[in-house]
Parts: structure tokens; sequence; C-alpha cells
């Protein structure tokens, strides 16, 4: 049974400062063994990669089998259910037309001085990680590639990990032909990201990499950034729920399990000012839980990190959201919209009864691509803007600079940089 608690209680405290702890850093011998598969790829590149995806995923790739080939895309989306396909196409086209609202103009402004600018271009090559494990993801295909693709990326590449059998999930590859994937590749876990950080003979090195892992995927990505960019650090799946007594309970009970089911550590928290309510949700997560197929996963994350809060108004309950900053909030009172301009921390808002998590997870056309942790709270979902690098530019002709030359050296001398100061004033000295 998922706990209650009494918002200003001991025990409630205590849940919450837990919580609020949260990191995803991993142990020691986890780290350990991410370095280790990434200094072995950079050493032995493609022979590391097939080596690891024999030990981790049991299949043996070859040079010949490690980049999936056209034939195996075209046989994956033919064998494909036809109303699937469709769906995933209906999803690739609502999360195109969103993700196509974010390309901005770019900036300029001139003044008697001279010209500045930004202008924003495209990274060159993007890498994208889906899993394969637990759950394969053609959902994660679409919301990591068509920000790319949209952006204007050039060159798209995705690694994700095969079945014992060498093969990927069909509606995996066929999500990546829907998406726009330039070239996918059979390999998986830390060496999969190592493989794009650094390249290998086979695998192309990218600038950046984005996609969800296990803590493996996770601390691979932590060590190659710096050498390229990544989108985040996520954690385990996270949604917070805020209800008043108007609230139907079993909506409550399934979308709080929606994300209990991902990971043992996914954390399922309900504020609510009603105990009526409260008990009612307790009793419909038991009994939505005894018909769950994944219900092992989801009762060990309810146990562990779920609970119900009660708390003496919805205005403690927009507090207490804010500073746990969760992925994915949803605000199902009378009035949501109410309340909105007062969530400052979460990924993404559900507002109303009719807007649950996995709508944004598969369909409405936003980015189930989520800070996690807290990182809400200066982080923000993937997009398009991720894959774009802005670059300034200065444009001053001589009587320009030789305006404000003298604020510039001054400046430049009171910092101590006197090559700084130099490089204006050698501008404006008498031709020898």
């Amino acid at each position: 049974m998922i706990r209650i608690f009494k918002s200003k209680s001991d025990s409630c405290n205590r849940f919450l400062k837990k919580l609020l702890s949260r990191e995803i850093l991993g142990n020691t011998e986890e780290l350990k063994v991410v370095k280790a598969i990434i200094n072995d790829v950079k050493l032995n590149k493609d022979k590391a990669v097939f080596k690891y995806t024999k030990k981790f995923d049991g299949a043996h790739i070859t040079a010949d089998t490690l980049q999936v080939k056209k034939e195996e895309i075209k046989k994956a989306v033919n064998s494909a259910d036809d109303k699937i396909l469709s769906i995933i196409k209906k999803a690739a086209d609502n999360i195109r037309k969103f993700h196509s609202l974010q390309i901005t103009e770019d900036i300029q402004m001139s003044n008697e001085n001279g010209y500045i600018s930004l202008r924003s271009i495209p990274i060159d090559k993007a890498g994208v990680y889906v899993p394969g494990g637990r759950a394969a993801y053609p959902s994660s295909v679409l919301m990591n590639v068509i920000p790319a693709k949209v952006a204007g990326v050039k060159e798209i590449i995705m690694c994700t990990p095969p079945d014992e059998n060498g093969e990927i999930y069909n509606l995996t590859l066929a999500a990546a032909y829907i998406a726009g994937v330039d070239k996918i590749y059979k390999a998986g876990g830390a060496q999969a990201i190592a493989a794009m950080a650094y390249g290998t003979d086979i695998i192309p090195k990218v600038s950046k990499i984005t996609g969800p892992g296990n803590i493996y995927v996770t601390l691979a990505k932590k060590e190659v950034f710096g050498k390229v960019g990544i989108d985040m650090l996520a954690g385990p799946s996270e949604i917070l729920i805020i209800a008043d007594k108007y609230a139907n309970p079993k909506y409550l009970a399934a979308d709080l399990l929606s994300q209990a089911e991902h990971d043992p550590l996914a954390s399922s928290i309900l504020l609510c000012d009603d105990e009526n309510l409260s008990n009612k949700v307790a009793l419909k997560i038991e009994i939505i839980l005894n018909n769950l197929p994944t219900n092992v996963i989801a009762r060990q994350s309810i146990k562990k990190m779920g609970a119900i809060i009660l708390v003496d108004d919805i205005d403690e309950a927009v507090n207490i959201s804010n500073e746990i900053a969760p992925e994915h909030l949803e605000i199902s009172i009378k009035k949501p919209r109410k309340i909105l301009d007062k969530i400052r921390n979460a990924g993404a808002v559900f507002l109303g009864e009719y807007s649950p998590e996995p709508l944004g997870d598969y369909f409405a056309g936003s980015n189930h691509v989520l800070p996690t942790s807290g990182a809400a709270k200066f982080a923000s979902p993937l997009g398009v803007y991720d894959f774009i690098k802005r670059q300034s530019i200065i444009d001053y002709n001589y009587e320009g600079l030789k305006k404000v030359s003298d604020d510039i050296i001054d400046f430049a001398k009171k910092e101590g940089l006197y090559a700084h100061a130099k490089a204006i004033s050698v501008r404006f000295e008498e031709e020898i």
C-alpha cells in the first residue's frame, strides 16, 4: 500500500529529504566499469564494441552487421502493423509541427559605432541513443530525432542495443525510418556512448549525444561530456500530481502508476488537500496493481518512492511541487489554470483530468525528454535549440572602433590585460 503522510509530520519531512537528495551519480563500481569500457573503446574501437555487445546483450556482432542495412529497415517497416505505423506517423507529424515553432530568427543590433548579431547554426552531426533493455522505445526515437531534423542537423546517427539474435525491435527501426535517421548501429550501453563520442572505424564521431538510458549510459554521457555535448543526465522517471476533492481517484491512481512501471526507483507523488480522496486513491492503486502486467516493477517503485501527501491547501502543494521540481506535473484541480502561473519548476505540466502524462509521452507533440532529479529548476525539455549553436558576429569599421577605443583600453588595463589594450591602441598609432 502506498504511504500517506501529513505534510508537516516528521515522517513526511524525512521522505521529502530523501527525495530531494536524489542523485544520479551511481556508485564507485559502476563508474569504474564505465571508465574501463570507454577507455577500451577509445583504444580498440569496433572490436571493443563487439566484445561488450556479446557480453551484455548476448549478440554476436561483426563489422559486417554492426550497421543496420537498408534491407533490414525495409523489412521492419513492412512487417509492422499498419495501424501502429499510422499512429507513429501521426505522432511524428504532431512532434514535427510543434518543434518547427521553436525555430527562431537571428538577432542583430546596430548603432552609430558598428554592428553585432547572433546567428544560429545547426550542429553537423548528432548521435541519438535509444534504449532496448527492459522495454523498447520507438517514441524516444521520434522525440530525439525530429527536433534534430527540424534544426537542420546534417547527419543523425542512432545507436540501440540488439537482442541476442542481433536484431533491433521492428518498431524502433520503423520509427527511425519515419523520423529520418541517416545511419543506425547495433550498439548499446556505455560502449555505444563511447563510440559516438570518440568515433570508431565504423561508427562516426558526433558533436552531441542525446537520449535516455540506464545508469551506465548516464555515467558514460557524463564522462564524455566536454569531448561532445550531451542533452542531460537523466535520472529515474518522476510524476507529481496536485489534486483537490474534485479529482477522479481512479484517474489519479492510473497516472501515478504510469511512471512507477518504468523503474523501481521512479517516484510517484500525489499532493492533495482531501483525506477522503487520498484513501480512495490508495485503494485504487492496489486494485490496478493487481491486474497490471508490469506490477512487479510498479509495486517496488510505489513502495520505495511513492507517497500521498496531505497538504493544508493547494498553495502548500504548489510550494512543495516547486521545491521537488518534478519531471512531469499533473494539475488535477477544478480550475487548473488558476495556479499555472505559480508553477515555476517542472519539466512538463499537464492541465486537467483529460491531459494525462502519456499524452505528452506519445502524441501531443511536446517532447518527452525532460529534466529529472530536480533539474527542472534550471533545465528545459529537449528541443530544436539543443541541436543549434549560436555564433556572435561583430562588425565595426575604423571610425566605430575609434569612438570606443579609449573605453576598451581603460577597461583592459584595469583587469591587468595590457596585450588586450595594445590590440586596440595599435590600430590608432601613427604609421611608421
